[in-house]
Order: C-alpha cells, then sequence, then structure tokens
C-alpha cells in the first residue's frame, strides 16, 4: 500500500465520529456498520478486530488534538514486530502483528509515517463545531477547514456576518 493510501485510510479512521446537525456520530459504533467499514479498508470485520481499531482511533484522536502524548500509543504496539526485506529496489520492512490487531497497528504506523514525513500536516479542523480531521498537503501548510465548501464557507460567512453585524452597530 502507498503512503498517500495509508494516509487517506488513517484519515477515513479519524473521520468516523463527525458532527450530523449538532449531534457528535460514531460510525463504528453500531457492530454492522463497524463490520462494512472494517471490511471496506481491508479488514475482517471481527468484533476483536474492531475493539482494537476503536482503541487505536480514539488514541490517535487524541494524540492529534494534543490530549494525550504519542507515548499513549505504545500499548496498541506490544508484540508487533518489523522484519526487513531485501529486494532489488531496496529495503522494506513488514510488520508482523496478530490479525486481529492488523489495522489497528497500521492506523498507528501511517500516523507515525506522516507525523515523520509531513510534521503538523495533520490536525483538526478549525471549526470548533467539526470534530473531522484533515492532512494539509498544499506547499503553503495553511488548510484550516476538513472542506472548504463545508467548514470553511460557514466560517467565512460567520466572520462576514459579524464584521457586518458589528458595523451596523457602530
Amino acid at each position: 500500500m502507498a503512503d498517500r493510501e495509508r494516509q487517506d485510510l488513517l484519515l477515513e479512521l479519524l473521520n468516523t465520529t463527525p458532527v450530523v446537525n449538532g449531534v457528535a456520530q460514531d460510525q463504528l459504533a453500531d457492530p454492522e456498520a463497524a463490520r462494512s467499514w472494517q471490511r471496506a479498508h481491508g479488514g475482517s470485520g471481527s468484533a476483536e478486530e474492531r475493539r482494537h481499531l476503536l482503541k487505536a482511533r480514539d488514541g490517535l484522536q487524541d494524540v492529534v488534538r494534543g490530549s494525550r502524548p504519542a507515548a499513549s500509543l505504545a500499548p496498541l504496539l506490544e508484540d508487533v514486530i518489523s522484519r526487513p526485506h531485501l529486494s532489488s529496489a531496496g529495503v522494506s520492512w513488514e510488520v508482523e502483528a496478530p490479525a486481529e490487531r492488523r489495522m489497528a497497528v497500521e492506523a498507528v504506523l501511517a500516523w507515525s509515517a506522516l507525523w515523520e514525513a509531513m510534521p503538523g500536516r495533520l490536525r483538526m479542523c478549525a471549526n470548533p463545531e467539526c470534530r473531522l480531521f484533515l492532512i494539509d498537503r498544499s506547499k503553503t501548510n495553511k488548510a484550516r477547514w476538513c472542506s472548504m465548501a463545508v467548514c470553511g464557507n460557514r466560517m467565512k460567512a460567520r466572520r462576514h456576518y459579524q464584521r457586518t453585524r458589528d458595523a451596523m452597530a457602530e
């Protein structure tokens, strides 16, 4: 799997707790919906896999938000082995983890690789009412919203309304 695919999978996992009509949702709370999500993303769909995936998602969300240190993710990587594989293309690393923990481990490793290659590019949406995350791939590293069409437009409209209201009050 390419780095971009790993990053996108990580972002999709982090964004399984959106706010819909002002109410926080958890798209993995329902076992059947979670099973579908897991299978669509290369997992087995088992309850044990889901349990580890939820721990990884919640832990990663807290780390990205800054409410927990990165070291808090260490238990997710216990007993995981990374072995070098040499080929004509160079050295690659094969990760060995129990099948039910593979998706969770891959999410943590994707976060780590992203943090190393693009520090600060994975962050929360700047809309305080949104719980989604974004990966800023822009050259300027100034992306603020998970979606310009949704959150960006709302925040700009609010600022415009506030400026107009403040100007009328003067």
